[in-house]
């Protein structure tokens, strides 16, 4: 990730969801390496004090099964190293979300928060993913998911651009 991008994210995390905390850097990947069934996380950063803020855009509903995602993420994380793990998610806002907020018991310490945006998010991805590229960075699974949801959920007017997008894109990875 670039001096740009994490910029663009950190600014994202301290505006979108009021975390002042300072950020070093984002987190290296044998840092950030669980075990193989676990969700592998998004964009991930160490703060100064060592703990983890994770920055997530979430593309389809938010239901129980997202959440039980997210909370096996946080737990193991948190077991692997011991430090706090902050789970910021945002979510345009047409989505469904299907959880209620309440307290959710653990041995390990951490928090999911949400945040719903009215910036188009398939804007948000595609850009995302394109620095990934441009820096020279592997897409996961989950770029080339979303990346490929991208003409469903966008307006129906921007279907084509986000449609050919998707074809340069994975066109240039093959």
């Amino acid at each position: 990730m670039n001096k740009k991008d994490f910029n663009t994210r950190t600014k994202i995390i301290r505006e979108t969801f009021d975390d002042k905390r300072a950020i070093k850097c984002p987190t290296p990947e044998n840092v950030r390496q669980l075990d193989e069934n676990v969700y592998p996380g998004g964009d991930i950063f160490t703060t100064e004090d060592g703990d983890f803020i994770d920055l997530e855009f979430q593309m389809e509903d938010f239901d129980e099964n997202e959440l039980v995602k997210y909370v096996e993420f946080a737990e193991a994380l948190y077991e692997k190293h011991g430090k706090q793990v902050s789970i910021y998610i945002i979510c345009p806002k047409d989505i469904n979300i299907s959880v209620k907020e309440f307290e959710i018991k653990s041995r390990a310490d951490f928090m999911i928060r949400l945040a719903s945006i009215q910036e188009d998010p398939c804007k948000i991805v595609l850009k995302v993913i394109k620095d990934k590229m441009k820096n020279g960075e592997t897409l996961t699974g989950d770029d080339l998911h979303a990346l490929s949801m991208l003409h469903i959920m966008c307006d129906p007017k921007d279907r084509k651009f986000y449609l050919r997008e998707y074809f340069k894109i994975v066109n240039e990875l093959s």
